[in-house]
């Protein structure tokens, strides 16, 4: 039988367990990222764990989120960005150089490596043929300091493309088509890898804006087997020599096919506040348009910006619309500028942003009140953007273009009837990548050897060993697709305290109910309760490491996202899956005891736990979960338990 990309990759890699769907493996990971909301706690636990030196063939220390540096705080945990990755030997990219995502592809991104990065939307260079996986800070720290990666092997899904996209259609209408049959929830437990002669059709970046929005799929990663497309964008990037050729072998078996036709998709749109709730544009036009942004890691690159040039060349951005292009890198921003496409957009009305993140998590171009933005982005959860009552579409930058040209949604198709002028613009790549290097600053070029930490950066918090008596009250109930943003919010006033947990802790959950970090508090420990794909979005693990520093003991759930439920175990709080009768019947401010010996029996492999409430009746909670994952559980998390198994110490149940 013969292997999938996936599989071929993941042997080469693999140090520990088996490729068999379900079982844990463990991985060798060539490549990590990290950016500046979740970098500074990467440092700050490499540093914790008594490690020196990077250990990975490569590690990229992005400033990228909170470029604006509105605060000292920000500007003073770049700094210590800057050092640590001096000081440690990672390459350091400052900010307003773009996006870890766009920088690592046109720098380091090569077919065959393993990639690990704190950032959900790693998967990126899947494009390229590299297997590229969103995770936890602590997860990029064990693996900087040479351990594997661990991940239960996912299924393997064959998504076939078929066809050549017509005009107008674009690869991100390839991945909105995706979210429209799959759901945020149809990608969990799963890897895409995509075959079939469409693939051919299909330019590196454009791949890589499909594998980049892979992540609001849940699924673990995407990737696309390399062939001439690939060759041929290395040889731009003047990095043909890291061209390796990456096929599945014809008689691969995959878990699961999905066949795309390319032929038969059209401009499509992602609905307001989901980014599963696609529809075709011509079903939405007509909606006035008062802001639209052209950027973000997913349509940030030179290829994405040129056609809204092209489409803007001789014309004016509507009246009512405000229009923004924020580069995903800043290379992309100086060759556009170079040949001229900065300047006819800034004549046509368009503010050139900084290359940067920020109004993708809310950090600046915030939404008028009751308005509609269309954004290039991946994400438009309910305040993201910075303003709890939004209004924010997804669409491809050819969309955006037309909206902003005529004030309002409509088919880019039909504002080609209406122009005598306008045209598809297609997909062009330049003849070479050549922006300046300037802003990144390699390990050998280091200008700092010591850390620099501000008044703002404070210790790593380390939670006891897990106890045997585990019981409090449900401090708060959510609904469904409860994401990362509901429970830490990536607003500039809440991140700006990334550094200092307690600080940042007073904002938990704050989205959901303001009185839930003082209460949590107060309480001395509790539970969470949440429907299904609780923790979804962003990799951050301050949404794992807040929740654990006010007291919270586990988390009883219908089901997790991926990285989230690992960030659960990684900071000491018990991940429990409950069914859908039991979160019926579970109320906000029930007591909650469970009855087993807790330690003894995550420690000892126990699958099903007995959960009392309110000293009433009991019902069934499960913990799914490999013995390495418990065994970092039952240690209190996984910087303790790494520190552990460096000393050689064994865990033993904490004190009640």
């Amino acid at each position: 039988m013969g292997q999938t990309l996936t599989e071929k990759i993941l042997e080469d890699h693999l140090v520990e367990g088996e490729l068999e769907t379900g079982e844990e493996i463990g991985i060798e990971i060539d490549q990590v990222l990290t950016q500046d909301t979740t970098g500074t706690m990467v440092w700050l636990q490499f540093e914790a764990m008594g490690l020196d030196e990077v250990q990975t063939e490569i590690a990229a220390q992005y400033c990228d989120h909170q470029t604006y540096q509105f605060d000292f705080k920000n500007t003073d945990d770049h700094r210590f960005l800057r050092s640590a990755a001096g000081t440690f030997g990672a390459h350091f990219s400052r900010p307003g150089n773009g996006i870890c995502h766009n920088v690592h592809r046109e720098n380091f991104a090569a077919p065959g490596k393993t990639l690990l990065g704190s950032d959900s939307h790693t998967p990126t260079p899947g494009g390229l043929g590299q297997l590229a996986i969103g995770a936890g800070g602590i997860d990029i720290t064990v693996a900087m300091g040479g351990a594997p990666y661990y991940v239960e092997m996912p299924e393997v899904v064959n998504v076939r493309l078929e066809g050549e996209l017509p005009e107008w259609a674009t690869a991100k209408d390839v991945i909105l088509e995706m979210l429209r049959r799959l759901t945020v929830k149809g990608g969990v437990g799963k890897i895409l890898e995509y075959t079939g002669p469409g693939v051919e059709t299909l330019t590196a970046p454009e791949r890589m804006t499909i594998t980049n929005m892979g992540t609001e799929l849940g699924a673990t990663t995407s990737i696309f087997p390399t062939d001439h497309q690939t060759e041929d964008y290395l040889e731009r990037l003047d990095r043909e020599e890291e061209y390796v050729e990456l096929q599945p072998d014809d008689d691969a078996e995959y878990d699961d096919e999905i066949v795309v036709d390319l032929s038969d998709l059209e401009p499509l749109v992602a609905q307001p506040s989901m980014p599963d709730k696609v529809v075709p544009v011509s079903e939405v036009t007509g909606q006035d348009v008062e802001q639209v942004i052209v950027g973000s890691c997913t349509n940030g690159g030179y290829e994405d910006i040129l056609p809204v040039a092209k489409m803007l060349e001789g014309r004016e951005v509507s009246m009512e619309t405000e229009t923004i292009v924020a580069p995903g890198s800043k290379q992309a921003s100086e060759m556009l500028a170079r040949q001229g496409w900065v300047a006819e957009m800034m004549a046509a009305g368009v503010n050139f942003s900084e290359a940067t993140c920020g109004a993708c998590i809310g950090i600046g171009h915030v939404p008028a009140s009751d308005s509609v933005s269309m954004r290039t982005f991946n994400r438009n959860f309910e305040g993201r953007s910075g303003i709890e009552d939004d209004n924010v579409f997804l669409c491809s930058p050819e969309v955006a273009a037309a909206a902003a040209i005529a004030g309002e949604i409509v088919d880019p198709r039909d504002l080609e009837d209406e122009l005598d002028d306008l045209e598809a613009p297609g997909v062009e790549l330049p003849d070479e990548y050549d922006g300046s290097k300037t802003d990144l600053i390699a390990p050998d070029e280091a200008v700092d050897d010591e850390l620099i930490k501000g008044p703002n950066i404070g210790d790593v918090p380390i939670r006891d060993q897990l106890g045997s008596d585990v019981s409090g009250e449900a401090l708060l109930k959510m609904e469904d697709n409860i994401t990362t943003d509901h429970i830490i919010p990536a607003t500039q006033d809440i991140l700006m305290y990334r550094s200092n947990v307690p600080k940042l802790s007073e904002f938990t959950l704050s989205r959901v109910d303001e009185t839930f970090a003082e209460r949590a508090l107060d309480a001395d420990g509790g539970f969470l309760v949440a429907g299904e794909n609780y923790g979804q979005g962003s990799s951050r693990e301050h949404a794992a490491l807040c929740p654990m520093y006010l007291g919270i003991e586990g988390v009883l759930a219908q089901s997790f996202a991926r990285i989230h439920r690992a960030n659960l175990f990684n900071f000491g709080i018990v991940p429990l899956t409950i069914d859908e009768e039991t979160y019926e019947n579970i109320d906000q401010g029930d007591d909650i005891e469970v009855v087993d010996d807790v330690y003894d029996a995550v420690a000892n492999g126990q699958e099903e736990f007995t959960v009392r409430v309110n000293g009433d009746y009991e019902v069934t909670a499960t913990l799914d979960a490999s013995q390495r994952e418990r065994d970092i559980l039952a240690a209190g998390g996984k910087l303790s338990w790494t520190k552990e198994q460096a000393e050689g110490t064994g865990a033993a149940p904490a004190d009640d």
